[in-house]
C-alpha cells in the first residue's frame, strides 16, 4: 500500500439507469452495446436484480466491424 493509495479521493462511483425497471444503480451490468450511424455508439446497463432477465446483446469488441 502507498500513501497516495491512503490519501487520494476514491474514484467516483459508476451509476447507470436500469434499462428494465428504470431505477438508478450503483452496479451496473452491461447488456448490450448499441451502435450509431453517426457517432459513437453506447452501452445499455441493468441492474443487478434486473440483469438476469434482460435479454444479453453484443458488447464491445464482441462484433468484428
Amino acid at each position: 500500500m502507498t500513501r497516495e493509495g491512503l490519501t487520494e479521493l476514491p474514484p467516483p462511483a459508476r451509476n447507470a439507469i436500469c434499462c428494465d425497471c428504470g431505477r438508478p444503480t450503483y452496479a451496473p451490468v452491461p447488456v448490450r452495446h448499441i451502435e450509431r450511424g453517426s457517432g459513437p455508439g453506447y452501452t445499455v446497463y441493468a441492474c443487478p436484480r434486473c440483469a438476469p432477465d434482460v435479454a444479453p446483446g453484443p458488447l464491445p469488441g464482441e462484433v468484428s466491424p
